[in-house]
């Protein structure tokens, strides 16, 4: 009987989102495959994409002595457990560097349901990171001291109040919250998830943060290139090319502090709401970078695109033991993100990463989302590229407002094509060319369509952000916001409706 009642109440959710979907025009992707639609540029709007200047006071230390800043939140595995990060102690960058102890102060977290009786401890771990190079004339950096806890034994869908920092010195923060994800079922989701990418910290971010925030999300998913700390010389200098501009360098230079600047301008988000990253190729990380999570009825999975994902890797092997774990009775819903898309029609990054694509799993995704083009890109149901009805929807999210400003030339305008040998990524594909002519559809024989794919179904070029919405176990809604237009105004918008009973739901690892 119960079983029952959960199909009805789950069949009448379905049918009033439709009508609600109809009677406001909101298309569905049973309405499709869709034509094609590209966007004009809107020439007036160019952006600002200037990086924050260090005197910025929003990037500014604000504390003193070992008190906590950069105080962030992230998930674990599932609802009941969250990790608070915060740093304490000024970075250093010169030649004379001498880094922190870690162990001059302890890492505590002091949490509870009632603001007024945080009576739960937990303690973690902490340490420092250096960028040290073997040049004279280049100046090493030292971070302040990074701390993690891990708070257990959290109750779902529940908001709770917590300070950060060492009581005994003491040192300890203000009093922020944060909300724990709902229990993982069929029924309970996050009300609004904010995604993200390429995001960087220029004045086109602000407008990014800002338009984000006014939609009040429970989680953020940041799909890569955080600070582009690597477009800068070690003493403060950047380009929005660095090779273009530092071409005599010895070394690769970063400018690290430009990660401790992100972390305070974020802060009183991350500190509320949690947020989960992957790799981009501006990051560079030693951690593996792939790993899952669930959210409610959702399952994330969020890969590695510059870590090997060849069938003999760690990274492949790791998937295919997450998949086989993955219950879509309980987590209907699967959510795959890394960073360089594989459906990207514009000229940048075209076809870049088609050796990750081709040792790929598409089968039972739904939702795939990438960043790494400068742009906005929705593609329709598609799988090898070809319309597939039961195929995942490619969304790139690389508009974030990062200052190498956006990606505005589509591969398929006249003249346009990349000549396949320039798509391969050293980094990306280990060196190795995948990137062969189209054997399928109106392009066979091509590198380019000489028109809009028809695997493309919107694209423009600005900067923004997107929200999505799961409402049921069938029915998702996605909204992509424009920087330049008012809070709320709403630049792409669908329901994305799985359809169980006729696509398959159990997801293989497989070659295409």
């Amino acid at each position: 009987m119960a079983s029952s009642s959960l199909i009805l109440t789950l069949t009448l959710t379905s049918i009033l989102l439709a009508n609600e979907a109809m009677a406001m025009a909101i298309p569905t992707t049973l309405d499709g495959p869709f034509k094609p639609v590209t966007i004009p540029l809107d020439k007036s709007f160019r952006g600002n994409a200037i990086d924050l200047p260090d005197t910025d006071p929003r990037v500014q230390r604000t504390v003193e002595g070992f008190e906590p800043e950069q105080i962030s939140v992230s998930l674990s595995s599932t609802h009941d457990s969250v990790w608070i990060s915060w740093i304490t102690g000024e970075f250093q960058i010169g030649n004379n560097i001498k880094p922190l102890d870690p162990k001059i102060i302890a890492s505590v977290v002091r949490y509870a349901t009632r603001r007024s009786q945080l009576n739960r401890k937990a303690t973690g771990h902490s340490l420092v990171y250096n960028q040290l190079y073997p040049f004279l004339g280049l100046q090493n950096y030292t971070s302040g001291i990074i701390h993690h806890v891990r708070l257990t034994g959290l109750k779902p869908d529940t908001l709770y109040y917590y300070q950060c920092g060492d009581p005994s010195i003491p040192a300890m923060s203000g009093t922020y919250y944060f909300r724990t994800m709902p229990d993982s079922s069929p029924t309970s989701y996050p009300s609004k998830i904010a995604i993200v990418g390429d995001q960087g910290l220029t004045y086109n971010t602000t407008s990014t943060v800002n338009h984000m925030i006014s939609n009040r999300p429970d989680l953020i998913l940041l799909v890569g290139d955080v600070t582009y700390s690597n477009l800068y010389l070690t003493n403060g200098t950047g380009s929005n090319c660095y090779s273009c501009s530092f071409a005599n360098s010895p070394i690769h230079e970063t400018y690290q502090p430009r990660w401790d600047y992100w972390g305070r301008y974020m802060q009183p988000v991350l500190s509320k709401v949690p947020i989960m990253v992957v790799e981009g190729n501006h990051d560079g990380s030693l951690s593996k970078f792939y790993y899952s999570f669930n959210a409610g009825g959702i399952h994330f999975i969020m890969l590695g695109a510059y870590v090997s994902f060849d069938k003999s890797g760690d990274q492949y092997k790791w998937l295919e033991e997450d998949l086989v774990n993955v219950d879509r009775e309980v987590t209907p819903w699967l959510v795959v993100t890394w960073h360089a898309p594989w459906y990207n029609t514009y000229k940048a990054h075209y076809r870049e990463a088609e050796c990750m694509r081709v040792v790929a799993m598409e089968d039972g995704v739904d939702v795939v989302f990438n960043g790494h083009v400068h742009a906005y890109e929705r593609s329709n149901r598609v799988y090898n590229y070809t319309l597939d009805p039961c195929g995942p929807i490619h969304i790139t999210v690389g508009d974030g407002g990062n200052r190498e400003k956006m990606a505005v030339p589509y591969a398929d305008e006249l003249g346009n094509c990349p000549e396949p040998s320039t798509t391969l990524d050293k980094i990306l594909g280990g060196g190795k060319f995948c990137g062969f002519n189209f054997t399928l559809g109106p392009a066979t024989g091509k590198f380019c369509w000489d028109r809009q794919p028809d695997y493309s179904a919107f694209r423009e070029s600005t900067f923004g952000h997107g929200i999505l919405e799961v409402k049921n176990e069938t029915h998702a809604l996605w909204t992509w916001h424009r920087n330049q237009d008012f809070y709320g105004a709403v630049g792409d918008q669908i329901y994305i409706v799985r359809q169980p009973d006729w696509c398959p739901v159990e997801p293989k690892v497989m070659k295409l």
